[in-house]
């Protein structure tokens, strides 16, 4: 039997299929944008601006604890957290960095803690693509406030969903007592991340650990719950450190007695590797991934890919002038964004005419096969069943969208293709005439779709993200793989003016029950009050502080954490069978 694919694909029973010359098939995105024009070079201006600005604060929180607390890590022989991911990486990559702006705004009666004071990311060791996990021991002493603990399940849940090999880095004083009734108790603290290490390690999905400073009371089953565990001269590995011993059973030892590297090394047998000090730690543990095997990958379709061959049409930086992040509402044509993430800006575009306002089609990134879920932001023409010509608003989802959206997912599970859905998206129509054409009835069905989807699912927020359309396209609590966030990208029930005014209303509503009537000033006072604060909440800031969002990309980094996140979903080579369960029809 031959095993040549092109002598296998047809037979002498057979008729021979001659395929149409490439240039004929019309999937070649175009694009509009004129990036030269007033309109463009303003919206440029804007966004750089509100990069730059973002730019600036990741800086700042990438000090973690300032200097001081790094020349004290430093006084005592150690490296910094994110000194050990620079050295644990191969040289010359980069540190995907997941979760950086989380607990942004928050904990600052304890004096903040920048990053949650952890690190969490995606990088290459020995040209494995793993999870690093690391305590910043320049904040509080890498103990763990209540975002922490959220902030290693959710790095552990992006691991265990794509079977990434995850590395922790070890260097905590455990739960910030102060806060403890938030970090210990509940579903998704603490103790759900040694559960999470019981999983994985049955998963089989690799788990290394390297203690490299203090792992002490709860914390201390962390690394013993992995596979490996390494550990520095000069760390300490105790349930209960010096001073507690002796308060409980009056004992007094020292922390090298009680659960230093030796000790562990030599008379426990809990560690697996004594080293001297951060750096040989660290180059062990580059020597264990590089050992590491390679399970089978995932059944998803990949091309043969050369960037410099197979690269978009257009320059991502264009990207920069297709919105204003000053304005409430842009109308832009979403296709310019597919044009400039899609390899060479080919898009089999599903359904082009009908249910205009979202978008459904296939492509490739980085020669991985993606379906594409898009919400079209300028208004469309459409035509209703009894022939009556109307305008459909860009960023609503009709019945039509819904319904089509639904079909496009279920094709996608059916096929085993990725779903990439690209947010900036006002909610579903309202009004009789939406009432009528069964809105709730399509908008269940895509909902439910989204739902029982069980492809890989990758979420990039550009614009709003409001009300029920942010389910419909896969919010945070429809499990995607990965969501990420452009700088303008806004999270709410509805949008700002909208619900300010609905709250003014309520409030003016509840004081004149209460005897008191505003003037016209005041009633203006309470409404910008109410929407400065509902605006702030709505910012990708806000939203990045409590994980609703893994990591905030500027609008040019989309395609790379598209390819990079694509990369992370084929390693996990099951793929749950698709049930949609009852669809309403």
């Amino acid at each position: 039997m031959s095993l040549d694919p092109k002598a296998a694909s047809s037979s002498p029973e057979e008729p021979h299929t001659t395929p149409l010359p490439p240039k004929l098939l019309k999937n070649v995105l175009a694009s509009r944008l004129d990036i030269a024009s007033p309109r463009s070079r303003k919206n440029a201006a804007s966004m750089a601006a509100l990069c730059s600005s973002m730019a600036e604060e990741a800086k700042l929180i990438q000090q973690g604890g300032g200097q001081k607390a790094v020349e004290a890590q430093h006084a005592k022989g150690r490296l910094t957290a994110r000194e050990r991911v620079e050295l644990l990486l191969d040289p010359g990559t980069t540190f995907f960095e997941l979760a950086l702006f989380a607990a942004y705004g928050m904990y600052e009666e304890w004096g903040g803690a920048p990053a949650a004071g952890t690190l969490t990311g995606l990088g290459r060791v020995a040209g494995r693509l793993v999870m690093v996990i690391a305590n910043d021991a320049t904040v509080k002493a890498g103990a763990f406030f209540p975002m922490t603990a959220k902030k290693v399940i959710r790095a552990q849940t992006i691991a265990m969903e794509n079977r990434i090999p995850t590395i922790y880095l070890v260097d905590s004083a455990g739960v910030f007592l102060p806060l403890q009734e938030d970090v210990f108790p509940d579903q998704d603290d603490f103790g759900r991340i040694f559960r999470n290490n019981a999983v994985m390690s049955a998963m089989g999905v690799p788990q290394v650990t390297a203690i490299m400073g203090m792992c002490v009371a709860g914390g201390a089953y962390l690394p013993v719950m992995t596979d490996t565990v390494l550990m520095t001269e000069g760390s300490g590995l105790f349930l209960a450190g010096p001073a507690l011993v002796q308060a409980a059973i009056g004992q007094k030892y020292t922390a090298e007695e009680l659960g230093g590297a030796a000790m562990h090394a030599e008379i426990s047998g809990t560690v697996d590797f004594k080293e001297p000090n951060d750096h040989l730690c660290l180059a062990r543990l580059r020597s264990l991934i590089s050992r590491l095997g390679h399970p089978p990958s995932a059944p998803f379709d990949r091309a043969d890919f050369v960037e410099q061959r197979d690269a978009p049409l257009f320059p991502a930086q264009d990207l920069d002038s297709l919105m204003n992040p000053e304005a409430a509402t842009n109308a832009y044509d979403m296709h310019e964004i597919i044009a400039r993430i899609v390899d060479r800006s080919e898009f089999d575009e599903y359904r082009p005419d009908y249910g205009r306002t979202v978008l459904c089609g296939y492509g490739r990134i980085g020669g991985h096969s993606i379906g594409i879920v898009a919400n079209q932001k300028e208004h469309q023409p459409h035509t209703a069943p009894n022939g009556e010509k109307r305008t459909e608003f860009g960023g609503v989802i009709y019945a039509e969208s819904a319904e089509k959206a639904a079909r496009f997912i279920m094709d996608c599970n059916q096929n085993l293709i990725p779903l990439i859905f690209l947010h900036d998206v006002n909610g579903f129509m309202v009004g009789r005439d939406a009432e009528w054409s069964g809105i709730i009835r399509a908008g269940a069905k895509m909902v439910s779709a989204v739902a029982n989807s069980t492809v890989p699912k990758i979420t990039i927020i550009v614009g709003g993200s409001y009300g029920a359309g942010h389910y419909a396209m896969c919010g945070k609590a429809y499990d995607p793989r990965f969501i990420f966030a452009w700088p303008t990208a806004k999270y709410a029930v509805m949008s700002g003016a909208s619900a300010a005014n609905t709250l003014v209303e309520i409030k003016i509503r509840q004081l004149e029950r209460d005897g008191k009537k505003l003037s016209d000033p005041e009633k203006q006072e309470l409404l910008e009050s109410i929407k400065a604060t509902y605006e702030a909440q709505t910012d990708c800031r806000y939203a990045a502080a409590r994980l609703w969002v893994d990591a905030i990309i500027e609008p040019v980094e989309t395609r790379t954490a598209l390819l990079l996140a694509l990369e992370a979903v084929a390693l996990n080579p099951d793929v749950a069978k698709f049930n949609p369960g009852v669809i309403q029809t």
